[in-house]
């Protein structure tokens, strides 16, 4: 955790981004480290789980970190938190909490409460569309054989 917090520093003292960042460890060697480079790159999702799981699964040839820790100086908003549990990894040790993180500016509460609306009442409008002609792709991954399932 104290490498992880040291990156969170380095980050948030650069200017590339935020106050953030995370390592994988795999059998107690870091296998792959991420800080938050949102504005660096202009990619919302460029959080430093996010970063960090990408970089472990290319290192580690695969898409689930089994066996693996995620140590993140923070704990994780909603989108990476979607993102360790598609990832899988053994464990996930945080240090500031969410409400460390909203006391500077980084409040993920809004995003919460939203997901706990129904999809009508939310502030971004989702309307679903063709929904017939996308079972198609559902049938042809039902049906293939050599498939790899995740």
């Amino acid at each position: 955790m104290r490498h992880a917090i040291r990156l969170s520093i380095e980050n948030a003292r650069s200017g590339r981004g935020g106050p953030f960042a995370a390592i994988v460890v795999k059998y107690g060697h870091v296998i792959a480290e991420g800080t938050n480079r949102v504005t660096a790159t202009n990619d919302p999702t460029a959080h430093a789980e996010i970063v960090a799981i990408r970089e472990a699964c290319e290192k580690l040839c695969t898409f689930q970190l089994e066996h693996c820790d995620i140590y993140s100086t923070c704990e994780p908003c909603p989108m990476c938190m979607g993102a360790i549990y598609w990832a899988r990894p053994a464990r996930v040790f945080f240090a500031a909490t969410a409400e460390d993180a909203a006391r500077v500016g980084f409040d993920d509460a809004f995003i919460l409460e939203q997901l706990r609306l129904p999809v009508a009442e939310r502030a971004i409008s989702l309307t679903q569309l063709l929904r017939e002609e996308a079972q198609e792709a559902f049938q042809i991954w039902e049906h293939k054989p050599d498939k790899i399932e995740y």
